[in-house]
């Protein structure tokens, strides 16, 4: 069971050499602030600014003090799966088992930066190919978005599935509500004007990461 804050607060009193009067003038309070939170339960909790200045001089984490849990630093972060699959950006690679080979931790403000709603729905692939040079180089790694698809498509980079094989291509709406699906290498060609119910959108890429050297 968790100790009681105002006792902890007493302990680490006791424990540090401290006494009320000096914490409370620490906190720009009366002389009496301290004594009567712990004694009398008034205030019945620290102000937020109080706890927090408390906590960074007594060196404790303030959930000691009547804060909310820590957090630890990687549990801030989305953990998002890598995936043992290759999306085709050349002639095209088979769809093994989408087994994970691990995650790599983003900040959630970032992805939301990069208009993702649901975490839930990203993975990481690796590009296969050079069909989209010089956008997507072969052994890149993408992030998709899979609740980024259907009734939000739109202009981008995509990751499709043709007749059991990921391909990752640029799509491009047309006024009369058709799709192209490109390739950024002018070397590879593309399929104008589809019909996009005859396309299975995998999901929009957001984002992509490459080694250097």
């Amino acid at each position: 069971m968790a100790e009681d804050p105002r006792s902890a607060l007493d302990r680490l009193i006791r424990e540090r050499g401290e006494d009320y009067v000096g914490l409370s003038r620490l906190l720009g309070r009366n002389a009496a602030y301290i004594q009567q939170y712990i004694k009398r339960g008034t205030p019945r909790r620290l102000a937020e600014d109080d706890r927090r200045r408390l906590a960074r001089y007594l060196a404790v984490e303030e959930s000691v003090l009547g804060g909310p849990p820590t957090q630890s630093p990687l549990e801030a972060f989305v953990p998002v799966p890598r995936l043992d699959v290759g999306a085709s950006a050349g002639a095209g690679a088979l769809d093994p088992q989408e087994r994970s080979i691990g995650r790599i931790a983003f900040d959630p403000g970032w992805l939301r930066a990069l208009g993702v709603s649901d975490y839930a729905r990203l993975s990481m692939i690796r590009v296969q190919g050079d069909s989209m040079v010089p956008t997507l180089s072969d052994g890149d790694e993408i992030m998709v978005d899979s609740g980024d698809s259907g009734a939000r498509l739109r202009d981008g980079l995509y990751v499709l599935r043709l007749d059991d094989v990921l391909v990752v291509k640029r799509i491009a709406r047309g006024r009369t509500g058709r799709i192209s699906v490109l390739s950024d290498n002018p070397a590879y060609p593309g399929w104008p004007e589809c019909d996009p119910s005859a396309i299975d959108l995998i999901g929009r890429v957001v984002w992509v990461g490459r080694r250097l050297g």
